[in-house]
Formats: structure tokens, sequence, C-alpha cells
């Protein structure tokens, strides 16, 4: 009776292995393109293929890689995305992994390239090609470091003898970086680090040598399987070109341009849709993109009323402008930052530095910006051509109004500061020199300058 109990049990356990072997899936592998310089908008398809994988429950992705390399902070915020990854992500270097890319490739569990494919030369260098200074080059080299580290140690066992050996040497990574580095037997003093494919196989940073998507699905293990591709969209791309920091800080100048030249000029006009325009620009995408959280478009909203408050109804220049200008650097700058209202717990150092450089550097270019185009419109700058140069003064006779001053009158308009004010029942422009004035406010001549009367409230 045990003996038919044993064969019944072993016939059903057996019948059971093979329905969920019949079951199984095939392998879902998840490949995404980076073939472009890295920037932001690599990062915003690296980020939204791992989504999309996560989505489709895929077992592997893998980058297929073929980039010089390109801005720092993108490829910082790629790699560490990379590195805690729930799915496991793999790199396919199809030629070339260079500065950028190889800080990304490195974060990969396996790195695979062509026959013929590069991969390192990272120090960090400016547009010109040329190297940045050390602190730059420290921060980097600190960071393709812990990019390696955090592939941990393999375990050899010899014998009684037990050692522990790097998955991927720390500083065979930092001579990427760093022409000061030594690796004896690898690379001497004064030379950076590049390895080919053969090499790179050498040293632990390659596991294999492949010619296609095809041939990594193999090697990680999969003979079941489907490809899905990342497909980007036009959005994507519009998206990723509004997050250049380069564009960002442009529209900052735009933005802070338009306010002050719409506060030089009466009424609602062109300063305002530009600054406007530049400002829905700027928020839009982050505040789709999660960064921009309601608040910090609001405290800039605030900032800019109490600018005007500051200008328009509150004589002089106090809290409220200072409290104005604070109100919208700051909401400029949180705007960059991924908290989540009003939690900075995961916002790093290097977040914070990165988005208060661009803005700060945006408010410093925009005022010396304001500066060259007060001095530059008008006849003597852009509008010289169109200008009018005839001397006048022998065909226009200029009344001598002198004898204006230390008469009093009332202002006939808003005097902010320019205006025109009623004095002997004769209309005349007037600037305060008060301040704002409100109308039919008494005011008293206090000089007259080329046919213009300055005047000041009697209070």
């Amino acid at each position: 009776m045990l003996k038919i109990v044993k064969i019944f049990t072993f016939t059903i356990l057996f019948l059971l292995n093979n329905l969920l072997l019949s079951a199984e899936k095939e392998a879902t592998i998840y490949v995404i393109d980076i073939k472009k310089e890295i920037d932001h908008t690599t990062w915003l398809y690296l980020k939204n293929g791992l989504t999309e994988a996560d989505s489709l429950r895929a077992d592997a992705v893998i980058i297929h890689m073929n980039t010089y390399g390109g801005l720092v902070e993108a490829a910082d915020s790629m790699r560490t995305a990379i590195l805690y990854n729930p799915i496991p992500v793999s790199v396919f270097i199809d030629n070339n992994a260079a500065s950028a890319g190889a800080l990304i490739s490195i974060a990969a569990r396996n790195i695979f390239m062509r026959k013929g494919a590069n991969i390192g030369a990272a120090t960090v260098v400016n547009q010109t090609g040329a190297a940045m200074p050390d602190k730059y080059q420290s921060y980097m080299r600190s960071m393709i470091r812990s990019t390696a580290e955090a592939h941990g140690k393999d375990t050899i066992i010899q014998g009684n003898d037990t050692t522990f050996r790097w998955k991927r040497d720390p500083a065979i990574a930092e001579a990427m970086v760093d022409e000061r580095v030594v690796i004896p037997n690898l690379i001497d003093t004064g030379k950076v680090l590049t390895f080919t494919a053969e090499e790179a196989v050498r040293w632990g940073y390659c596991d294999g040598i492949v010619e296609s998507i095809d041939e990594v699905v193999q090697q990680l293990g999969y003979t079941d399987y489907e490809i899905r591709q990342y497909t980007p969209s036009w959005f994507d791309h519009l998206k990723g070109f509004l997050l250049s920091p380069i564009l960002q800080s442009l529209l900052i100048i735009i933005i802070i341009g338009g306010i002050y030249f719409e506060m030089q000029t009466p009424g609602i006009g062109f300063p305002s849709a530009a600054a406007i325009i530049a400002a829905i620009l700027y928020f839009a995408p982050l505040y789709i993109d999660g960064l921009a959280q309601n608040w910090e478009i609001l405290l800039f909203i605030i900032g800019v009323i109490l600018i005007f408050v500051e200008i328009f109804v509150i004589p002089g220049f106090g809290v409220a402008g200072i409290s104005g200008i604070i109100c919208i650097i700051t909401g400029l700058t949180t705007a960059l930052l991924n908290n989540t209202d009003f939690n900075f717990e995961g916002v790093t150092n290097a977040e914070v530095g990165n988005a208060t450089l661009t803005v700060l550097i945006s408010l410093v270019l925009s005022i010396f910006l304001i500066i060259w185009l007060s001095n530059k419109i008008g006849s003597r700058g852009i509008l010289n051509k169109i200008a009018l140069h005839t001397d006048l003064k022998d065909a226009i006779s200029v009344p001598d109004i002198s004898g204006l001053i230390g008469k009093t009158g009332t202002s006939a308009t808003v005097l902010r500061p320019s205006g025109k004010v009623v004095i002997e029942k004769e209309i005349y422009d007037a600037v305060s020199e008060s301040g704002f004035i409100e109308k039919d406010k008494e005011v008293k001549v206090s000089r007259v300058e080329n046919a213009q009367v300055y005047v000041y409230e009697i209070r």
C-alpha cells in the first residue's frame, strides 16, 4: 500500500512540474537606445524606458549604447537609476562609451562590447574640450569609483586561503578620469585610461564580446524571449530640450528681463508676454516631470506680485520688494529639485548646488543683459540706422519753462514715476522725484531739465 502511495505521489509531482514548465512564459527583454550625447533628453529616455520595462514586468533591460559623452549631472542621474533599478540592467557598447557614457556603463550589472568598441576617457572637460579644474575632476573621480565599488567583491577560495577581489576594480575606473593614477601592467602616469573590448574583458570591465542584441540576450542565459524596444515620442524630445540647463538659464534671463522692462513701460506689452511664455516653458516640463510642486510655482507668482506692488503701489523699495526677489529665486531654485512637497530628504547637496548655481548665474547674466540692452536700445544702439540724426535745434524752438520752478499744481495722471501734471491750467510731462504719486495730488516743481518738469508731492 505504501509503495502505491509513493508511485502516485511521484506521478502527480511529475505532471505538475511539466504543467508549470509548459505554462512558463517567454522572457521579456527590454531595450533602450542611448545613441546620442548624454543630456536631459537621454536621461528622459532611460527613465521612461525603465518605468515601462517595470510595467511590462520585463526580465532584463539592455541599454544599446553608442555615445561620446555629455553632461555629468545627467549621467549621474542615469547611473543612479541603473544601479538601483529592480530589474537587472546590462549595457551593449556598440562602438563608443566615452566620458559620461563610461560612467553609465560601469553602473550596469553586465557590460558587453562589440569587437572594436571602446570604453573610458571620462575626464571632465568644458565645451572646447579642455580639462576642467581639479574640483570637477575630484567629484567625477569619486563618482566613478563609487559606481565600480557598488558591484561589490567576489570571494575567491584557494586551498585554505580566502581572498576578496573587486568585480570591477575602482582604481581602474578612477584611471579613466585621472591621468595621475598608475595601474601596474596597464597604464602609466600621464595617460587617461581607455579600454578596447579585449582589454576590458581581461581587466573585468567587459563580460563578453558580442555583435548584436540577440547575442547579448543569449549571453544572459535566455533562449526563449521577446524583445521590446523603447520608442521616444515627440513630446519626450520636446521635454528633454526644455529641461536643458542652458535653455533653463536662458528662460530665467527672459523672465527677469521681461519683468524689468515691463516696469519701465506703460501698460502691458511685449516684455510681459515674453516673461509669461518663458515662465510657462520653464515650469511646465518640471511640473510634468514631477520636480516642480504647486507651492513652488505659487511662490514664484507671489514673488512677482510683491515686486509689482512695491513698484506701483508702495513708494520706494523695501520689505515687499526684497521679499518678492527672495520668493522668485526660491521658487525658481526649488523647482529644479526632486523634492516631495516640503520633504527634501532625498535631495543631495550636489543637486542643491547645481540648481542654485543655475539660477544665480542666470540672474547675474540677466542683470548684465538688462544694463547692456538699456544702453543699446535707442538712437545710440540697435535702432541707430532708423533713428533721426538731424539736428533740429534751429528748426524747432523749445519753450522756456524754467519759470515753473517752485510753482505748485496737481497730478493729472498717476506718476509712476512718469506722468502728467497741471500747472496754471497747462498740462506738462512730469517725472516724480518722491516715488509713486496718485492722481489729483498736490505737487510742486523742483527743477526743469531738457523741457522736462520734475515734481514732488506736497504732503
